[in-house]
C-alpha cells in the first residue's frame, strides 16, 4: 500500500508578491526551496492563516536570498502582500517508510529569512 505523507513544509512565510497576469504558480525563494526539500515543479498545498483559503499549485525557484513569495495566476486572489501562509509538500511513499518519515520545518521569520 502507498501512502501520501507530509513530507516538508514552510511555516509562516508572508506573502511578498501577488501576480495576476502569470500563467499560475508559486514562486519560493531557492534558498527556502531547499531547506524545505522541495524541487522546481512539485505540487504543493498552500494555506492561508490570514483568510483560511486553501489551494494547490507548483513551484517555481525565485531569486536566492530574496524572501520571494509570490502568488502567480488565479492564486494571486487568494492572498495579500503579507498574509501569512503556510507551504506544504507531500510525498507518496510505502508503509515502512510511512512510518519512519520524519517532516522537515522550516520557520521563518517576518522577512522570510530563516529562523
Amino acid at each position: 500500500m502507498m501512502r501520501m505523507m507530509y513530507k516538508s513544509k514552510i511555516h509562516r512565510a508572508r506573502v511578498t508578491e501577488a501576480n495576476l497576469n502569470y500563467v499560475g504558480s508559486i514562486t519560493i525563494d531557492e534558498e527556502l526551496m531547499e531547506a524545505a526539500n522541495i524541487l522546481p515543479n512539485e505540487k504543493v498545498q498552500v494555506v492561508n492563516n490570514n483568510n483560511g483559503e486553501r489551494l494547490e499549485t507548483y513551484v517555481i525557484p525565485g531569486e536566492r536570498g530574496s524572501g520571494v513569495i509570490c502568488l502567480n495566476g488565479a492564486a494571486a486572489r487568494k492572498a495579500e502582500l503579507g498574509d501569512v501562509l503556510i507551504i506544504i509538500s507531500y510525498v507518496l511513499i510505502d508503509d515502512k517508510e510511512a512510518k519512519e518519515i520524519k517532516p522537515k520545518i522550516v520557520f521563518v521569520d517576518e522577512n522570510n529569512k530563516i529562523k
